[in-house]
């Protein structure tokens, strides 16, 4: 079975692109548990990029 490549957009525009897409959609569905799981997705997202950063430091 061959493997499929998944993109050739860097993980770090596509992690801004879902981010953007999540908190695009939590504005369009009234306050309640479906919009804080979208809003939710978004952070986690948000620190996912934040873990992936290339500025991001090990402690000293």
């Amino acid at each position: 079975m061959k493997r499929r490549h998944i993109s050739d957009i860097p993980l770090q525009d596509r992690l801004l692109a879902f981010i953007d897409a999540m908190r695009a959609r939590a504005a369009l569905v009234p306050p309640g548990s479906e919009r804080d799981e979208l809003l939710n997705k978004a952070k986690k997202a948000e620190v996912e990029l934040w873990a992936n950063s290339s500025e991001l430091q090990p402690p000293k």
